[in-house]
């Protein structure tokens, strides 16, 4: 018997042959998909969904995100980035604590199961605390405390608390839930740090074959200081340390040279794209259609809701195609199909589950959404790659399932209380903001 059959919907596979299935049946058991055809599936089932006027596809993939930012939310809106970080956020982060964390990454989940994302790439600080809420919440997450030192004098890397919560979470979480969980190694930039702290931490990355998580090339400024310091773009000299000798997703990449594509193509690189924080931040446009087109696999995130303000991964769909098609001149650039793909397959190899999530196939996790088509700015439907990528908002997601498990279904979460969420905000916020 099946644990749940999903009937009589469109299903957007993401599949290598780019398969479109009409009133298909989707059969899931033991949390994975074991049955997906356009012929009904004659297995009976524990709960039968009706998908009539419903298109499904695979959850999305956030790889760059700093998910406890959600206690931000408007805080610091319309600064460049030095002055953004160093005036505003890194005063507001010195005062969080674990709870804070946990209660701000409950909040953020909410918001990403509700508008369809399903995995998140998520750089941020007091690791255990990101790891328990992520466990609780039911998503999948590849985590990070980027390691920052500005006094190579001062830093130590045994008695550094980046350090101390890697071990940690290395211990307790990662793989759990049958790899559910993972920790992913992170320097958080090249400005930030210096080389004998890269090359730290490409070691432990290496040693226990975890991905890397950096920020790269976001603003000119970053880029250009770099070059007058080492001589070197922040690719280049990040690469002679070690930092690209693991799977490694590289947010931003604005400021890229030709020689920096190169690379990042050399060293198997993804670059998660975050177009609405980039503006928003008054960064640039990272070239992705260059990049794409000399090889370089390109994701999505949304960065933080401070420099955003939310996580619809819906919107960064649509943006990423219209910057590329707009700068360049060349609607062609970046079609639907693409920008889609970016959210979904192109995330899932950057986090190292490529064969697990990212597309609808039996044998993959049943971690799927649901949209409702039958809404005025979805109708009507020529084809459903072109509503999804340019129509959709995060808003019309109607159920996100992981690994078989209903983790939102129409305004409802199964794993987030979120009246206790809201409750612990008001305190918060008065101690962070107000204090």
């Amino acid at each position: 018997m099946l644990d749940t059959l999903i009937k009589n919907c469109t299903v957007l596979t993401m599949d290598d042959d780019k398969h479109l299935l009409k009133n298909a049946c989707i059969g899931i058991r033991g949390g994975k998909i074991v049955y997906l055809s356009e012929t009904p599936c004659g297995e009976e089932s524990k709960r039968t969904i009706d998908g009539t006027g419903k298109n499904a596809m695979p959850g999305l993939v956030n790889t760059h995100s700093h998910a406890a930012m959600a206690l931000m939310r408007g805080y610091a809106d319309d600064y460049n980035l030095q002055t953004w970080l160093y005036d505003y956020i890194f005063p507001v982060e010195a005062k969080l604590t674990g709870d804070d964390i946990y209660l701000g990454m409950q909040l953020a989940m909410a918001e990403m199961l509700s508008t369809g994302t399903v995995s998140m790439t998520d750089m941020y600080m007091h690791l255990p605390s990101m790891a328990q809420s992520v466990q609780d919440a039911g998503l999948y997450g590849n985590l990070s405390n980027a390691a920052m030192a500005f006094d190579p004098a001062a830093y130590d890397y045994v008695t550094d608390k980046v350090t101390k919560q890697n071990l940690e979470v290395l211990e307790r979480f990662h793989g759990a839930d049958d790899g559910r969980i993972r920790l992913d190694a992170s320097v958080h930039a090249e400005y930030t740090s210096f080389p004998g702290l890269w090359e730290k931490l490409s070691s432990f990355a290496r040693e226990n074959r975890l991905n890397m998580h950096i920020h790269l090339s976001e603003t000119e400024k970053e880029h250009r200081e770099c070059i007058e310091k080492y001589g070197k773009t922040p690719a280049a000299v990040l690469a002679e340390h070690g930092v690209f000798d693991v799977r490694t997703t590289a947010a931003h990449c604005v400021w890229v040279s030709d020689e920096d594509i190169d690379l990042l193509r050399e060293k198997n690189v993804t670059v998660a794209h975050n177009p609405v924080s980039n503006l928003k931040l008054g960064s640039g446009v990272a070239p992705i259609a260059k990049m794409l087109e000399r090889g370089v696999r390109v994701s999505l995130g949304t960065d933080g809701v401070c420099s955003n303000n939310n996580h619809d991964l819906f919107e960064e769909i649509k943006l990423a195609a219209l910057l590329q098609k707009g700068f360049s001149g060349d609607p062609r650039q970046i079609p639907a199909y693409q920008a889609l793909y970016m959210a979904t397959r192109a995330g899932a190899y950057a986090q190292g589950r490529e064969d697990s999530i990212g597309q609808l196939a039996p044998g993959y996790d049943a971690s799927l959404i649901l949209i409702d088509t039958a809404r005025p700015n979805l109708q009507p439907v020529h084809h459903p790659a072109s509503t999804l990528a340019y129509s959709a908002h995060g808003s019309d997601v109607c159920l996100t399932m992981v690994r078989g498990r209903v983790l939102y279904e129409n305004g409802v979460f199964s794993t987030i209380d979120l009246e206790r969420v809201y409750h612990g905000l008001s305190s918060v916020m008065d101690r962070l903001f107000r204090a």
